[in-house]
């Protein structure tokens, strides 16, 4: 089975030739070495390029670990590079490699080498790049599959798969396994084997169990907005255990690190200025927060704002909570303030969208409460609805675009309906 991941094989393949280091980053299972051994090297075949022009080395096999020497491992490239056609090296676990820092920038300045690397999120984040490639680095980050391309493969209709990418997610290795049960077994193992023990490795992290309890208390309230503050109450509260606001945003920022999690922040639209606190935060995958919970706490209404946001993300949009202040009167004639809320404010380059996730619209009262917020914005940006409801895509009478949570997805041009 093959699932095609376009979306960052294009962008592989836009960047070639470019004279930067390519690095694939992504949680860990997302699909980064597939990618980079399966469909990037077989778009180069294709293109024909010679098999013995593409030098691949995955750091993590028994048989390459000498290779994690770079006084073994540079010999051996420049032995391979035998002439001045283009060369293709692709690394896989980079971090593994000693000193890989210097190794990749020497290759990195050699004209006929292009190279492309993946690493491990434990080692090997996005914000290291910066540092250490000095302006080298060209990093495309990559998500689990998006509904669409979990459908691309999924034997079964949209509402059956919909179900299943809710409850299990779109960890790449979970559609190889078919039952429900082994699924969840493996989801539960990958969380705790993997995500925890890398976060906790990484940072010398002693106490194990106040990072668990951040992450059943995260997985529990995905969408909603929280902060540091809220988070240590909710601890003693709940928890009866004492932990610092600054011991909480240090165990996020580990969590966001690792591409686990992901946050928005709350933006004031009228005022155009953001607002430092509260935030929501979402699961970069869904399968691994319900594994999380032991698959309790399903709620598809919070599993459907979650999916929007990462398919936003993926698509390739800034995300914000948006912020609608409106001064009203009351019954009494006194003035009062009010806030609205507006899902997600979505910007990409000079392009702006206002989103609302809606689980359901079964009457007028409905719809004129979920588009409240959209109405009072004042501004001409696109303003959109997504609905699980079956309803064909359609502007409403205040020119608010609502269409099915499948539209949405399985469409990528969906809106610019």
């Amino acid at each position: 089975m093959e699932i095609r991941r376009d979306i960052y094989l294009n962008k592989l393949i836009s960047k070639k030739h470019n004279g930067l280091i390519k690095v694939v980053t992504g949680m860990r299972r997302c699909g980064k070495s597939y990618l980079l051994f399966n469909l990037f090297k077989e778009y180069l075949v294709n293109e024909g390029v010679n098999e013995n022009h593409i030098i691949e080395i995955a750091f993590d096999s028994f048989e390459n670990r000498k290779y994690r020497d770079p006084e073994v491992l540079f010999p051996y490239l420049m032995e391979k590079i035998a002439d001045n056609e283009m060369y293709y090296v692709l690394l896989d676990e980079v971090q593994m490699l000693d000193d890989f820092e210097s190794v990749l920038n020497s290759l990195g300045r050699k004209k006929n080498v292009d190279v492309y690397v993946t690493g491990s999120n434990a080692k090997f984040l996005s914000k290291d790049i910066i540092t250490e490639f000095r302006g080298r680095g060209d990093e495309v980050h990559m998500y689990p599959l998006t509904y669409s391309e979990f459908m691309s493969v999924y034997d079964g209709d949209k509402q059956e798969g919909w179900r299943d990418y809710v409850l299990f997610g779109g960890i790449p290795l979970v559609l190889g396994f078919e039952t429900a049960d082994q699924k969840s077994d493996f989801l539960k193992s990958l969380f705790e084997e993997t995500y925890i023990s890398d976060i906790t490795g990484r940072n010398n992290i002693r106490n194990k169990a106040e990072l668990e309890e951040l992450l059943n208390i995260l997985s529990s309230a995905i969408g909603s907005l929280t902060n540091p503050n809220k988070l240590s109450a909710t601890f003693k509260s709940v928890k009866n255990k004492t932990i610092s606001k600054d011991t909480i945003i240090k165990y996020i920022d580990y969590l966001k690190d690792s591409f686990l999690i992901d946050s928005a922040m709350r933006y004031d639209i009228k005022g155009k200025k953001y607002i430092k606190t509260p935030s929501k935060y979402y699961f970069t995958d869904l399968g691994l927060r319900n594994a999380r919970l032991n698959f309790r706490q399903v709620e598809e209404t919070h599993a459907m704002e979650n999916i929007i946001f990462n398919e936003l993300k993926v698509r390739g949009y800034n995300v914000d909570v948006g912020v609608v202040v409106m001064n009203e009167v009351d019954k009494n004639g006194k003035k009062i303030r009010k806030q609205l809320e507006v899902d997600f404010v979505c910007n990409k380059g000079s392009k702006r969208f206002y989103i609302q996730s809606a689980y359901a619209l079964p009457d007028k009262e409905k719809m004129e409460q979920e588009q409240r917020s959209l109405v009072n914005i004042g501004d001409g940006f696109k303003k959109i609805i997504i609905t699980k409801d079956a309803v064909a895509p359609l502007y409403n009478d205040e020119g608010i675009l609502v269409m099915s949570v499948y539209d949405f997805l399985l469409n990528p041009d969906s809106m610019e309906i």
